[in-house]
């Protein structure tokens, strides 16, 4: 969801339909005039980072109120950013129900939640040996996820599962081979398979798709680019139009700033990076922070990494945001949108996915007797 993409309003609106909508912490001062009159030009960290906690507890708070007290609020946190306890504190104590957390393994989440012992724990994954090393290293902290998302590289947007680009599509990282290989974890390490929901993200679009998922064993989908585009989705229309109407052939996997293989939509700026992304690399050298933000534990631009990515990924996700489509990173999936370049309510897809479309709950949450999309 990068950078305010997916903020209160998208979050609150999938939440009240009964699903768990969830809010991506990163830079979420962008949504609020006063903090970016305070930080937009700012050099100071410190100053940035506390504008950024005020911005997430705001959205934390009206994605609540627009919930009305159905589905879930989640947050996710990056654990690759450079605040990542901080947002999760902060998180947990603007009220947000689950606390979802990739791009790294959290496994000092426990401990800092602990005082939160109600808040849902929920890691993202992309194979069974990650799954594996987390659950022992929780166990031994006697805490369990409260559910597991395994997303799949092949399909997924953004930032992905795998190390490098050479295994985004690996068969290890295949939903049945994940599903099957966690669940036999489970009995393995002695645990009820129904004690943690395993949630299955990347390229899922229509109902059907989502009932094959179920019946090799998962108990939710997690759907990100198909939610990006629906009307209440917190970026600008221009973003949305963007990645719906990108092909196959508009979607490029290469090297984030972050050190993770990303996907995400070729547009003017992308495809100028990617001519020249050999060149940069090989001058790659340590440097100050562009943005004097410090957003990443680990920045292939600012620590002069050859083999990561050699561009700002916050000032490009912030373009994305506010709809500049000539100097933004745009992520995407790499599968079709359930409604192709429409842009719908979200409540049209989660009536797509959960029972293909009908037309069964005109008001209130939409109900099925499938599990609630995530």
């Amino acid at each position: 969801m990068g950078v305010g993409v997916s903020a209160h309003r998208l979050a609150g609106a999938v939440a009240s339909l009964g699903a768990m909508g969830t809010i991506s912490s990163v830079d979420l001062r962008r949504h609020h005039a006063d903090l970016m009159a305070q930080t937009g030009r700012s050099r100071d960290k410190a100053a940035i980072n506390a504008a950024n906690l005020v911005a997430l507890d705001r959205e934390v708070r009206a994605a609540l109120a627009l919930a009305g007290g159905r589905g879930m609020v989640a947050v996710n946190v990056m654990r690759a950013v450079a605040d990542y306890a901080a947002y999760v504190r902060q998180s947990c104590a603007s009220g947000a129900e689950a606390i979802v957390v990739g791009a790294g393994l959290p496994l000092d989440l426990p401990e800092l939640t602990a005082d939160f012992p109600d808040v849902a724990l929920i890691p993202i994954l992309s194979d069974a040996r990650g799954i594996a090393l987390l659950l022992k290293k929780w166990m031994r902290r006697q805490r369990l996820p409260d559910a597991i998302i395994i997303e799949n590289p092949h399909y997924a947007a953004g930032h992905l599962g795998a190390p490098r680009l050479d295994e985004v599509h690996a068969p290890q990282y295949a939903f049945g081979a994940v599903l099957e290989a966690t669940q036999a974890l489970l009995d393995e390490l002695g645990i009820a398979r129904e004690r943690i929901p395993l949630i299955v993200a990347g390229g899922v679009h229509d109902h059907e798709q989502a009932r094959r998922l179920f019946a090799l064993g998962a108990s939710a989908v997690q759907l990100g680019t198909p939610f990006a585009v629906t009307e209440e989705g917190d970026a600008h229309p221009a973003f949305k139009r963007v990645l719906a109407g990108a092909g196959p052939e508009d979607i490029v996997t290469f090297m984030s700033a972050a050190g993770l293989p990303a996907r995400a939509v070729r547009t003017a700026w992308l495809d100028g990076y990617l001519a020249k992304e050999e060149k940069l690399q090989r001058k790659a050298h340590a440097r100050d922070c562009v943005a004097a933000f410090d957003c990443l534990h680990q920045c292939g631009l600012r620590d002069g990494n050859p083999k990561a990515g050699q561009f700002c990924i916050d000032t490009r996700l912030a373009y994305a945001l506010k709809g500049d489509v000539q100097r933004g990173l745009f992520f995407r999936g790499s599968e079709p949108l359930p409604f192709g370049e429409e842009i719908r309510p979200a409540r049209d897809l989660v009536r797509l996915i959960l029972n293909g479309g009908r037309n069964d709950a005109a008001d209130g949450p939409v109900r099925d007797p499938q599990p609630a999309a995530a």
